[in-house]
């Protein structure tokens, strides 16, 4: 796999060089003779990006070591997802509902649980919680008909939703 995207890497980046020259080489110019250059110019960039640290790999995605053969930017948008991980288990619920989730900072956290047309028909939680991974464990005997359910967990003036279903 590694040595597949290694020759995929290779391929994108001669490419890209080879079009970049052919766009902006004056007209009548001879671009063969600089196209080899910068193709075994590309080659050694390539060769030099695909043994970076395994460090380096794990920080960044594969498609940003690329930022360079690119004539665009991109705009970096740092994740400042409050609420984040929202898992509800087991689907379909019987008589407990697990929910495991993931709090950036310090927040009300609202956990309720909603039927289909969207009325609120239990409140499972709503708290104020400490930043970091939360775990709870709500038991639901016979509170809750068979059906569908939507719980939606809300910090702050972030919500996400999950639908569930009790048997």
């Amino acid at each position: 796999m590694r040595k597949f995207l290694h020759h995929i890497v290779t391929v994108l980046a001669l490419s890209t060089t080879i079009l970049t020259v052919h766009v902006y080489a004056a007209p009548g110019a001879d671009v063969a003779a600089d196209t080899s250059r910068v193709v075994k110019n590309a080659a050694t960039e390539v060769t030099e990006l695909a043994s970076s640290s395994t460090e380096m790999r794990a920080q960044r995605s594969f498609f940003s070591s690329f930022k360079s053969l690119f004539p665009f930017r991109t705009n970096n948008v740092p994740n400042d997802k409050l609420l984040s991980s929202v898992k509800v288990f087991p689907n379909p619920v019987v008589d407990q509902i697990s929910l495991s989730y993931r709090l950036d900072k310090q927040s009300t956290v609202a956990i309720k649980v909603m039927d289909a047309l969207g009325n609120e028909v239990m409140t499972l939680l709503n708290q104020e919680l400490d930043a970091g991974p939360q775990s709870h464990v709500f038991e639901t005997n016979n509170k809750l008909t068979n059906g569908f359910y939507f719980i939606r967990v809300s910090a702050g003036t972030e919500t996400v939703v999950k639908r569930i279903s009790v048997l």
